[in-house]
């Protein structure tokens, strides 16, 4: 049996996702997919930009959110589908993007 647990708000760093993102080319897909949507370039701001910006909540929930379905698109052929999933706090619309019951975009 497979459960998956998304982290929340609180979770960020600069940096978190980027071997997904250099390796897998679903994380990529991922980043992109929410850049062109929301309009921002996540790549950098996850990547580049410092803490402050990171920190702030409104580059931290999307942010959080592409990067945690960034690393499950990237695992899930690896491992079985999850039969649960959950999340912490902001955690929780990963859970919901996952199974299915929103759309990421």
């Amino acid at each position: 049996m497979i459960a998956f647990v998304f982290p929340g708000q609180g979770s960020q760093y600069v940096g978190m996702g980027k071997a997904f993102f250099d390796n897998f080319k679903d994380a990529r897909e991922v980043f992109e997919e929410a850049s062109d949507v929301l309009k921002i370039d996540f790549r950098r701001l996850v990547f580049e930009e410092g803490d402050e910006v990171l920190g702030q909540t409104v580059n931290t929930q999307p942010s959080i959110l592409t990067v945690s379905y960034a690393i499950y698109k990237s695992i899930r052929d690896i491992l079985k589908e999850p039969l649960y999933v959950a999340g912490h706090s902001l955690g929780e619309y990963t859970a919901c993007v996952v199974s299915s019951l929103v759309n990421f975009s």
